[in-house]
């Protein structure tokens, strides 16, 4: 089986198996959305999900985070680690919204990256699942580990993993390509232990049973 055609099967066989997938970050608007994906560097949803209950009470929009004094916000997002940088990069971004964009978020991914403590994987997540514009792959680490596990990519460089996914699948899965491998990776291709017994992708997997070994290129 080709790399194309492993691609193809496991577009019609993931939405089969997660028919619910989605972004597992708590929002009801885009900036709540980037302000959430800020804080899940490095930090299970899970967490972020706790954490951002109490903070989109106490911030509602741009001009409330770019105010908020750097003590109360570390206060408020220290369980999601690396806190000091993170209430930095927020209340900058709320700040460059103020200053670039009348408070609105900008939908595209020049203008996202730019913003304080954003980036490409932040403005695809933001752009893919808040307003529905396929521009790129969230590649984070189940994305880039699967893309490896299932042979879609010899490459582990982020930026190099989402150009050979893009060219793999149609513009219109590449947000929910993420979140099938998300799902995925989170449920049962787990980093340690990966259930390749129970594996529903079993017969297309290259690595199956040696899941952290490489493959060249087909």
């Amino acid at each position: 089986m080709t790399r194309k055609e492993r691609a193809s099967t496991l577009a019609t066989e993931l939405p089969r198996i997660y028919p619910d997938a989605h972004c597992e970050l708590d929002f009801s608007n885009p900036l709540e959305l980037l302000v959430a994906t800020i804080l899940s560097a490095q930090c299970t949803d899970v967490r972020v999900n706790m954490v951002t209950k109490a903070l989109f009470k106490r911030c509602k929009t741009a001009a409330d985070y770019a105010a908020i004094p750097q003590e109360e916000l570390e206060e408020i997002v220290r369980s999601t680690g690396f806190y000091r940088n993170k209430a930095k990069s927020i209340r900058g971004m709320g700040a460059a919204l103020m200053e670039r964009h009348g408070e609105e978020i900008p939908r595209s991914i020049t203008e996202l990256s730019a913003l304080p403590g954003a980036g490409r994987k932040t403005a695809n997540v933001v752009l893919g699942n808040a307003f529905g514009i396929n521009e790129g792959v969230v590649v984070d680490t189940h994305v880039g580990r699967l893309s490896l596990r299932l042979g879609l990519t010899t490459n582990s460089d982020p930026v190099k993993v989402e150009q050979d996914l893009m060219k793999l699948f149609r513009r219109e899965q590449w947000t929910l390509i993420s979140h099938w491998l998300i799902w995925h990776g989170r449920r049962r291709c787990k980093a340690r232990n990966p259930d390749c017994a129970a594996c529903e992708l079993r017969s297309l997997c290259p690595s199956v049973d040696a899941p952290d070994k490489f493959f060249r290129k087909d």
